[in-house]
């Protein structure tokens, strides 16, 4: 129990720092590709509203060929290096798709040809801007047909990529560091609650053994009273109470041991079919005495590496859990059969309603759904705590489950 605890604390936590560190990577990283679109963006709309020039900055000389820088241009708020930084080409394409003018002078890696290829399949895309590979593109209708301007962001991008895979390298070493401390503290958070579950199961134990001396005496005397006084329903009613402490004494040791890990059942492989048969078979007459019908869809020779007095004890739990709480003339499946490599074995029976919330908490120790109820059938809410054990020495799973609230079946996969 304290290892699985241990457990959900440790994904819990690194789960939590994952969800952190990607929700920071990803905002880092799309802020920075967003500046970076947004530079290009606004160099494009420079080299678009100049006809693919940049104009000459206010402290120089204006050329008079190439319109009035506006107030508010971008190019106010950036470098005076940026046209000499800046590697761009530009397409003029009439009416037809024919290519009217080329201008690769900014550019050294793309060809006349090239640019016209690009210019090609650009004309075809619907945006009006977007990323060819490094290129970042802008497509602006003029009167005679279509001006490209392509800007190249390869660096700009590269740098990017960089940081971008940096930063996965660096959260990767960060989650590994975190788990190797998550993993050395929770073992120390921890350890209070382990040492209170070993002294609340070594109590039980004790307890257990300490109450075996003392009911024993109670029935010896009870029978001694039995043999002075003949039979008579107080004394009947001692052996009764007594019989009830002394089942309820042994289901918490048995429970308590094995949740031990050094005390796990000795396994071997033996035929699964003819355990969960001969175990039911001995419920039938029971089933038939309680005017309730008991089926049985058992596949035959189907095989299991386990402890079998455990899973006959398993069988005989769940079965006489649903005998105890269904009402009378009522209908009872136990069934075993083969799910691909795995084997299911359930037992449903009809039951009174039942809600999501308590078929969570069935397998609690000492919860019942209806404590009068219970009481009156001799429930002690151990029994399914003790199913849960069994299957989880077995590492198997069990489950509980009910069609629509008036039925409960119980399922165990191995």
């Amino acid at each position: 129990m304290i290892q699985k605890l241990q457990k959900k604390f440790i994904i819990v936590s690194m789960l939590s720092t994952f969800l952190v560190l990607a929700v920071i990577i990803g905002i880092i990283n799309f802020l920075n590709y967003h500046k970076i679109v947004g530079n290009a963006d606004s160099i494009l709309c420079i080299l678009s509203d100049n006809n693919g020039k940049f104009p000459k900055p206010e402290h120089q000389e204006p050329d008079t060929s190439q319109p009035p820088m506006r107030k508010n241009s971008p190019l106010r708020s950036m470098s005076p290096e940026l046209p000499y930084e800046s590697r761009y080409f530009s397409v003029s394409l009439n009416q037809h798709a024919d290519i009217l003018a080329v201008d690769t002078g900014k550019i050294a890696a793309v060809s006349t040809s090239e640019a016209c290829q690009y210019a090609l399949q650009a004309l075809g895309l619907t945006h009006t801007s977007g990323f060819f590979g490094d290129y970042r593109y802008l497509k602006k209708e003029t009167g005679d047909g279509t001006f490209l301007i392509f800007l190249d962001c390869g660096r700009d991008l590269s740098t990017f990529r960089s940081f971008f895979i940096s930063s996965i390298l660096v959260s990767l070493l960060g989650l590994a560091s975190v788990l190797a401390l998550v993993i050395l503290f929770s073992k120390i958070a921890l350890r209070p609650v382990s040492e209170s579950y070993e002294k609340q199961r070594q109590f039980i134990t004790d307890a257990g053994h300490e109450i075996k001396t003392p009911l024993a005496i109670i029935d010896a005397d009870a029978e001694l009273l039995e043999m002075e006084l003949g039979e008579n329903e107080w004394v009947q009613g001692i052996h009764r109470q007594v019989s009830r402490l002394s089942e309820l004494t042994n289901r918490l040791i048995y429970l308590s041991r094995m949740e031990e890990p050094k005390n796990q059942p000795d396994k071997a492989e033996f035929c699964l079919s003819d355990a969960v048969a001969e175990t039911s078979e001995s419920f039938q007459a029971l089933a038939a005495t309680q005017h309730k019908s008991f089926h049985m869809e058992i596949a035959p020779l189907l095989s299991c590496y386990g402890d079998e007095p455990s899973i006959r004890q398993l069988v005989s739990i769940l079965l006489d859990n649903a005998l105890k709480y269904s009402p009378e003339h009522s209908r009872i499946v136990v069934s075993l059969q083969k799910k691909g490599k795995n084997l299911l074995l359930s037992v449903c029976n009809e039951a009174e309603p039942i809600s999501k919330a308590q078929l969570s908490r069935l397998f609690e120790r000492f919860y019942r759904v209806d404590a009068s109820r219970n009481s009156e059938t001799g429930g002690y809410g151990i029994g399914l705590s003790i199913a849960k054990a069994i299957v989880t020495a077995h590492k198997g799973k069990i489950w509980a489950s009910s069609e629509q609230g008036q039925s409960l079946k119980i399922s165990v996969l191995f």
